[in-house]
């Protein structure tokens, strides 16, 4: 069982992590929150690990790959799925922690066009999307506000379609 974490706000997210862990979860993750994860001790698996592929850009494309998307939107009760992920080596991924790049802040510190470009997130949004589109078989943390009942829920195994749209 794998969980993607990539954040850009830190709180709460080495514990949440060490919780997932704990619990079995083998953890991706890029960036800053590898690093941060991998600071607490955590062993985590960079993204290029997964995809076989490096970021690139200054890091404006790292999950954006097939290995990452594929085991996200893979159904599980679509056998012809599982074998595709089989056939390309590609794992399923079955949790998603992302929150963004705090957009409207550094808007209101009246920051130049280009500096404002750069916080136009593009990867955490796909993520977003790709984890709700599979809602069934993937459940998507946003908030980490939320750490702790996603923690209750995976405990008490009451990660239920409501929930899961809740999060979503």
């Amino acid at each position: 069982v794998s969980a993607l974490i990539s954040v850009h706000d830190m709180t709460g997210v080495v514990e949440f992590a060490e919780h997932l862990v704990g619990l079995g979860h083998d953890l991706i993750s890029t960036g800053g929150t590898l690093a941060t994860l991998r600071e607490a001790g955590l062993s985590v698996r960079p993204v290029p690990d997964v995809t076989g592929f490096p970021e690139m850009l200054d890091g404006r494309v790292k999950t954006l790959h097939p290995a990452i998307h594929g085991g996200i939107l893979a159904r599980r009760d679509i056998p012809a799925h599982q074998q595709q992920l089989d056939d390309l080596g590609f794992d399923p991924i079955d949790i998603v922690v992302v929150n963004l790049y705090p957009f409207a802040s550094t808007l209101a510190q009246g920051l130049d066009h280009e500096s404002l470009v750069e916080q136009i997130d593009i990867g955490g949004p796909t993520l977003i999307r790709s984890a709700a589109k599979n809602i069934a078989n993937v459940v998507v943390v946003v908030d980490p506000r939320d750490y702790d009942q996603m923690q209750t829920a995976l405990h008490t195994n009451t990660l239920d379609i409501e929930f899961r749209n809740r999060l979503a």
